[in-house]
This record gives structure tokens, C-alpha cells and sequence, in this order.
């Protein structure tokens, strides 16, 4: 293990101390994705309504009355997190609240599938909302199938050995750059001050704000509970998940400057790997390299950059502070 590892104290943590997701949710041990409601929630406060589509969280949340949230919640059809959120953003305007968070919270499916056309739509017409796609690389929720989120290599119900998933992950954050909305950032369950900073961060920013937080799941990652929060690390301190931000698709801050560890550090703590062989795994870590090279390419381009013209017939969100 690394010296930068092993010098990690969760004690010297600062983050806030409110907490709104409440105890006897019906999450799974060592379920990343409760802990990321939990920072979420501290990130953005009591004045948070959250809608969840079809996902782990619809279920974790609990059957009304009993729900583990602290907050307003509206749970939607699978493919309508963006707009309904939009939906609430629209009534809250016209009651002149905009002190209020709207937050649509889905997984990978809901995202980067079943969701991807409403919220491209929600993006395009720049809604003034915060996003965040909770993802967990495969629809956990109803057995583990692949999505196009799930990595290159991983094993999945509907990717079984010896045929595992040929193709590599869908970039997302990349996508919805392109969209130009005013920010995107990757975040990790296992960087909490950094996510709060970027969650606290888009809510002072009008317009459409995109969060993609890489989680664990041991029941579909094959590991062990008590590791989720280690393997979240080591995804982001072997290169393999990044952590940046993206202002109007062309201004990227690279976050953190991860340990680069070999790829194997990350890959052999989970069950759904078991089946590359060194060749696959040569693979992931020639992509690996291949896409900080892009990433980095990316990052020097846009710094000289400046943000795109706003349209001249079109009233736009406009930032109100693009700095944490």
C-alpha cells in the first residue's frame, strides 16, 4: 500500500455536521451509495427536495411513512428524474422560492440508459437543477445486469464468463459537457470533502450542474462490506475513476493527482473480475494511461479558454459564482 494510503485519517475529516439521512434505511452493508446520500444531504442542507427514480435508492429509502430521509422526496418512473426535477425547479419558480435545492438523485441505469433522454432534454434547455448519478457500474438494483456504465472486463448476470463485458464504460461527464452546461464534476464516496465541496459548489451556480460519484457495492462488485470505502480509493488512486471538474465544457480542473498504483491493486478486491486474464488487464491499464493523457490534454486546452458566447435570443442561466 502506498505511503499517501496509509497517511489517509478519516478523523481529520471537516465536513458538515447535520445529518439528514436517518438511521434504519434498507440499504445493503457496506452500500456506497447510502453514504453518499448522507454527504449529499450534508452538503446541501434541510432545504433539499430530492426526486429518485427507480433505482437501489428507491428501495433504500423505505416505504412512506417510515422513510429514511429528512427531506421532501418524490419518486418518479425510471426515465424521468431530469424532468421531473425540472418539473419542481418550474413550481417552486413560480411561488418565487429559489432558496431550495432540487436535487434528482439515479444510478447508472437511470442515467446513462433509461434516463439519458430526459436528461439530455433537461440539459439542453439548461434547467436549474443539481443531478447527481449515483453509479455503481450495472443495475444492482434488479440483479446485477450490465449497463453502459458497467467497465470493460466486469462480470455481470447478463455478461457471464467467459463472455464478460467487451465494451468499454460510457463517458458521461464527457457527454454532458458537451451539452455546455455551467458545470460537471466526477466525485468518489471515498473523497467526501471534496464531493461536498463540488455539491456545495453547484448550488450556487444557476443553470444545469451534473455530479457523477463513483460508488461501491459489494453485492454486485463481489467484495467485502467492511473494503467499500478502500476500494472506492484505490479506483480513483490507480487512475482508473478521476476526479475533475468541467466549467461550460471547456474549463477542466483536475482535482486530485492520484498515487497512479497499478491497476491489479484495485481490480483483484472484486469478485467481478476474477476472469481477465493478463492480457485484459494489460488492457485496462494501457486505457488508463491513454485517458489521463486525454484528460491532461484537455485540461491545458481549456485553461486558455474562455467561457462559450451566450445566445443573443435566448434568456440563459448565467452563473452566479463559478468559484468554490
Amino acid at each position: 500500500m502506498s505511503a499517501q494510503l496509509e497517511s489517509y485519517d478519516p478523523r481529520n475529516l471537516h465536513l458538515p455536521e447535520e445529518d439528514l439521512l436517518r438511521s434504519g434505511h434498507l440499504a445493503c452493508p457496506g452500500c456506497g451509495a447510502a453514504l453518499g446520500m448522507r454527504l449529499a444531504l450534508k452538503a446541501l442542507g434541510p432545504k433539499t427536495i430530492v426526486v429518485i427514480p427507480a433505482c437501489c435508492w428507491a428501495v433504500i429509502n423505505g416505504p412512506y411513512p417510515f422513510h429514511a430521509l429528512g427531506v421532501p422526496v418524490l419518486q418518479v418512473a425510471f426515465e424521468t428524474a431530469a424532468v421531473s426535477a425540472a418539473g419542481i425547479r418550474a413550481a417552486l419558480a413560480v411561488q418565487g422560492r429559489d432558496d431550495i435545492a432540487v436535487l434528482a438523485w439515479a444510478g447508472d441505469g437511470g442515467t446513462f440508459d433509461i434516463g439519458f433522454q430526459s436528461l439530455s432534454g433537461a440539459v439542453e434547455r439548461n434547467e436549474d437543477i443539481i443531478y447527481v448519478c449515483y453509479d455503481n457500474e450495472a443495475y444492482m438494483n434488479t440483479g446485477i445486469q450490465r449497463s453502459s456504465a458497467t467497465p470493460f472486463g466486469a462480470w455481470t448476470t447478463t455478461t457471464p464468463e467467459p463472455d464478460i463485458k467487451p465494451e468499454p464504460k460510457k463517458n458521461m461527464v464527457e457527454i454532458l459537457a458537451e451539452h455546455r452546461i455551467p458545470y460537471a464534476a466526477t466525485a468518489s464516496i471515498a473523497f467526501p470533502e471534496d464531493f461536498v465541496r463540488k455539491l456545495q459548489k453547484a448550488r450556487s451556480i444557476k443553470g444545469t450542474k451534473f455530479i457523477h460519484l463513483w460508488i461501491s457495492c459489494p453485492a454486485g462488485h463481489k467484495s467485502e462490506e467492511r473494503l467499500s470505502v478502500h476500494i472506492a480509493r484505490l479506483a480513483v488512486e490507480t487512475g482508473v475513476f478521476p476526479l475533475y471538474e468541467v466549467e461550460y465544457g471547456s474549463k477542466y480542473t483536475i482535482n486530485h493527482e492520484p498515487a497512479f498504483l497499478d491497476v491489479t491493486e484495485y481490480l483483484k478486491l472484486q469478485g467481478r473480475f476474477r476472469y481477465l486474464t493478463p492480457e485484459d488487464v494489460d488492457f485496462i491499464r494501457r486505457s488508463v494511461a491513454w485517458e489521463w493523457q486525454r484528460l491532461r490534454a484537455k485540461a491545458a486546452m481549456g485553461s486558455s479558454l474562455p467561457p462559450p458566447p451566450a445566445p443573443s435570443r435566448r434568456i440563459m442561466p448565467v452563473a452566479s459564482s463559478s468559484e468554490g
